[in-house]
């Protein structure tokens, strides 16, 4: 009898043990610019100037930001690219969120990447601080996720990117009411772009992100699932 209740201990013992995770990520913290892998997620921490911010890092794509007084930073976690690849052929694009966001100024919660060939640097914004971005004439608009988005195109011109400075476009998909949770359709947003004429190029980042300036706040994202044609990219 003892030997049997031992067996029986013992297979909810290994039972238990096979549902924990096989990798525990611990929470990391960055306070200046960074770039690299956690949980799963390819992040980046980068801020020019002034002020000071910090960027802690959680399971998945979960992460919490603080910004004081910085002229710009932003806080992202997401997948990078090999950029040699469209967005068609890496398939539909889409990402969950939710995010307690307290911005001081201006400051914008959106999706965030850049493309190469062409260069380009983009928007989702589906909430602001004191300004909605970009300042320009709206080209069209796309209906999508529940909501409205204008759409605008802004040209950059000798200004930091990807590949140091550099004259390129901006693409913005910006969200008439503002939300702080639901799903992005992002692969809705390149279309819609498309569709009016803004190219894009080779995929180098697609990002949840948190981009503050000349401002100061904070942000707690609990909840940021990216998806690739359905499926979750792994949290560890």
């Amino acid at each position: 009898m003892k030997q049997k209740v031992f067996k029986l201990f013992f297979a909810a013992v290994v039972c238990f043990v096979l549902t924990i995770p096989a990798t525990i990520v611990n929470a990391e913290t960055r306070t200046s610019n960074s770039i690299g892998n956690h949980g799963g997620y390819d992040y980046e921490f980068w801020k020019d100037s002034g002020g000071w911010g910090s960027m802690t890092l959680n399971q998945g794509g979960t992460f919490s930001a603080q910004w004081n007084n910085v002229n710009n930073i932003l806080f992202r976690k997401g997948r990078k690219f090999d950029q040699t690849q469209r967005h068609q052929q890496i398939g539909n694009i889409s990402i969950n969120y939710g995010v307690n966001y307290q911005p001081n100024g201006n400051s914008y919660l959106c999706v965030y990447g850049w493309t190469v060939n062409p260069l380009v640097e983009y928007y989702i914004v589906d909430s602001w601080g004191s300004w909605r971005p970009p300042g320009a004439n709206a080209k069209g608009t796309v209906t999508v996720d529940g909501g409205v988005y204008d759409i605008y195109e802004t040209t950059r011109v000798n200004q930091p990117s990807i590949i140091g400075d550099a004259t390129f476009q901006q693409y913005w998909s910006v969200r008439r009411t503002r939300r702080t949770s639901g799903t992005i359709s992002v692969s809705e947003h390149f279309r819609a772009w498309e569709n009016l004429g803004m190219p894009m190029g080779n995929m180098y980042e697609v990002a949840l992100t948190v981009e503050g300036y000349q401002s100061s706040g904070s942000a707690n994202v609990y909840s940021n699932t990216l998806r690739i044609n359905g499926t979750p990219i792994p949290s560890w």
